[in-house]
């Protein structure tokens, strides 16, 4: 889940990001207090992925509103990259779009103690709630318990990946 200060940043960062022709994945502070990086993963939402190009183009847009803002008082390094193929899920989109997919998942809640984990075939979602596979049968899990999910690196992922991959350059082939 989003800290306070993490959804402050997104707030105005995403509109920066949107406006390049790219979609907010996730952005998150990770490390220590003397040295942070804020990580802004995001994509081209027609291919999926975000080339180099596309990092550096959102990262000197992005670093010269945060000089401004200043959203972060201690010292910290800005990372931009592509989610890549083992993605967090993050938004209703990414739950649809990976459906039958392999995924793990850390979720938390108010009324048991400590974080739990799971691992398995995702394969229900409503926008409040969804549903895995797992080896011990359905786990059906609330999105207001969610910490985390993220895909799984599998057989299937890797070949749907490689299929999108050339369903990208002959795209782009084509724009040229």
């Amino acid at each position: 889940m989003p800290t306070i200060q993490e959804k402050r940043i997104a707030s105005f960062v995403e509109p920066v990001i949107k406006s390049l022709g790219f979609d907010l994945v996730s952005l998150r502070i990770i490390g220590s207090q003397k040295l942070q990086t804020l990580q802004i993963m995001a994509e081209n939402p027609d291919t999926g992925t975000l080339d180099l190009n596309g990092c550096t183009e959102i990262s000197h847009a992005v670093s010269a509103l945060l000089d401004v803002e200043d959203p972060i008082q201690s010292a910290y390094q800005l990372e931009v990259s592509s989610p890549g193929i083992d993605r967090p899920l993050v938004k209703d989109r990414d739950f649809e779009k990976y459906m039958g997919y392999e995924i793990s998942v850390e979720t938390i809640d108010a009324n048991e103690e400590g974080a739990r984990r799971f691992r398995g075939k995702l394969s229900a979602f409503d926008g409040k709630s969804f549903t895995i596979i797992t080896d011990h049968g359905d786990e059906p899990i609330q999105m207001d318990n969610l910490v985390r999910a993220k895909l799984i690196l599998t057989d299937e992922l890797a070949k749907q990946a490689l299929k999108q991959s050339k369903a990208n350059s002959k795209l782009k082939e084509t724009k040229e």
